[in-house]
């Protein structure tokens, strides 16, 4: 007995050291931590419970047999976040370069496998530099039975990535599948095919930060969420994304109640759309002052600015916001703000949480780029997104809602729950000035008439009346009591039950 408990104690010795001191301080030195510290950072202290930390690699090729570790380069195993159940995986880059081997794959299968079971998320954290070639073909199927579990996860318990290395080839598919993808600034990178191969083959010189960097896909290419400047930034900020989340589709949120009141009224709201209807204004603001404590989790801030996506509460409850934003592009949709705003009211679809959209829209993109680039099929994507959509939808039309733009940004046509509009809200096919020089066409040379009619459209449909007329809108209600009105309607909402027809899924346009 004494024997096995000696050797049991070495070998978790050998497990926690990793790929030992040497490489330990070498991930120190890049300003990284370790696999298991980054666990530490990352869940409530003393919760975690360590699975295979004894399981190792199988593979005799190329003298592999000589360098086995326990735990073969990934730590697993559940835990809490502010007492709460996850499931979590952490790749360590000191053993082996935190490459997937066989042994490896298995082990995040078997945490995915069980948290499907007990319906938790699952948090990875990557740091891995690919595939083990020294396995082959072998490691290949270890990524592909990850990949088949991210997709029968997928909106049935969130899927969270931090990416905090390397991820490169078949790594980045994992992520990808996930519904969000966190990265480090400076420390990691993603990509499917590496600075060195692309200048073999496409002959572009290109650093592996410019391909792949956090800032890259945060700004460029909408990949990932958020970048954060070093590891425990990025872990802290990810106990907060997580304190928004139910476990699993079956459940609700957690409600954190807070000193908010409901029927908190925000004068300053009643000034915010200026009179001028060609002039800017932060829509960021009304979030800020209408949710409680002013606290928003906003995602993918520095792509497709021109609409803002995130988590708040209402009343302690979760909510999904999605708005435009008019700062940017004057808040039209173009293929990037349709994109990022349908998936996330597809993840808020998948896991009951209610969504609430501010509009502000004086349509989609014009232009050849946009056209040529599937402005059509893009923009479709967000229309079906709300349109599929079954948890409470409240909207509120700030300002602009004109033409097609009205019909997608979750108008009472596409089942919303409670539409509401600011008392100078333009609720029409097209802008005055543009819709005049249609009808009045053969007016055009008399610029006197032309003003006049401009004015009498004006006065006839730039206003929420006639929508209202329509029932379209269910209330005009005076910009300071958004916050009131929205969190009645989710308290009048919390029963909603609505079931889209029977299918095996939907062929949404991608």
């Amino acid at each position: 007995m004494h024997d096995i408990l000696v050797q049991l104690e070495k070998k978790r010795a050998a497990a926690r050291l990793g790929g030992g001191q040497k490489r330990i301080d070498a991930q120190h030195a890049k300003g990284k931590l370790t696999a298991r510290e980054r666990l530490e950072v990352l869940l409530d202290e003393g919760t975690f419970e360590e699975w295979d930390m004894f399981v190792e690699h199988r593979c005799a090729d190329f003298d592999m047999q000589d360098t086995k570790i326990p735990g073969d380069g990934v730590v697993t195993g559940y835990g809490m976040i502010n007492g709460r159940l996850v499931f979590v995986f952490s790749q360590d880059f000191t053993v082996f370069g935190g490459a997937l081997s066989e042994a490896h794959a298995e082990k995040i299968c078997k945490i995915m496998d069980q948290a499907m079971k007990v319906g938790a998320p699952v948090i990875g954290l990557n740091d891995s530099g690919g595939a083990r070639i020294q396995e082959g073909v072998a490691s290949l199927g270890g990524y592909a039975d990850v990949f088949q579990r991210n997709v029968m996860a997928s909106g049935v318990i969130p899927q969270i990535s931090m990416i905090m290395g390397p991820s490169a080839g078949g790594a980045v598919y994992s992520p990808a599948m996930t519904d969000f993808i966190f990265m480090v600034k400076d420390s990691s990178y993603m990509f499917v095919t590496g600075p060195e191969v692309v200048k073999t083959v496409t002959h572009e010189e290109v650093t592996a930060e410019e391909l792949g960097g956090a800032v890259t896909h945060t700004t460029r290419s909408g990949v990932a969420d958020l970048a954060f400047e070093n590891d425990v930034e990025a872990l802290l900020m990810l106990r907060r994304l997580y304190n928004y989340l139910p476990l699993n589709n079956r459940e609700k949120s957690p409600v954190r109640p807070s000193g908010d009141p409901i029927d908190r009224t925000e004068l300053s709201l009643d000034t915010l759309v200026p009179d001028n209807p060609n002039k800017p204004y932060d829509m960021k603001e009304l979030i800020v002052k209408t949710v409680d404590d002013g606290d928003f989790f906003e995602l993918q801030p520095e792509y497709a600015k021109n609409i803002l996506i995130g988590f708040a509460r209402m009343d302690g409850q979760t909510v999904g916001i999605v708005a435009n934003q008019p700062l940017v592009l004057a808040g039209c949709l173009d293929i990037k703000s349709s994109i990022k705003a349908a998936r996330f009211v597809r993840f808020c679809d998948a896991f009951n949480i209610p969504v609430v959209t501010f509009v502000d829209v004086p349509g989609f993109m014009p232009g050849t780029s946009q056209e040529y680039g599937g402005i059509i099929k893009h923009g479709a994507k967000l229309l079906y997104a709300y349109a599929e959509c079954t948890v409470p939808k409240i909207t509120v039309i700030t300002r602009k809602a004109y033409g097609g733009a009205y019909d997608v940004m979750a108008s009472k046509h596409l089942r919303g729950d409670v539409n509401f509009a600011w008392p100078n809200a333009e609720i029409a096919v097209m802008g005055a000035k543009g819709a005049v020089e249609i009808i009045f066409r053969e007016e055009k040379k008399d610029p006197a008439k032309l003003a006049a009619r401009e004015a009498e459209y004006k006065a006839r449909f730039a206003n929420p009346f006639v929508a209202g007329a329509r029932g379209f809108i269910d209330d005009v209600i005076l910009p300071h009591e958004t916050r009131k009105r929205i969190c009645r309607s989710l308290v009048m909402l919390k029963d909603k039950k609505l079931e889209n027809p029977w299918r095996k899924h939907g062929n949404i346009p991608l």
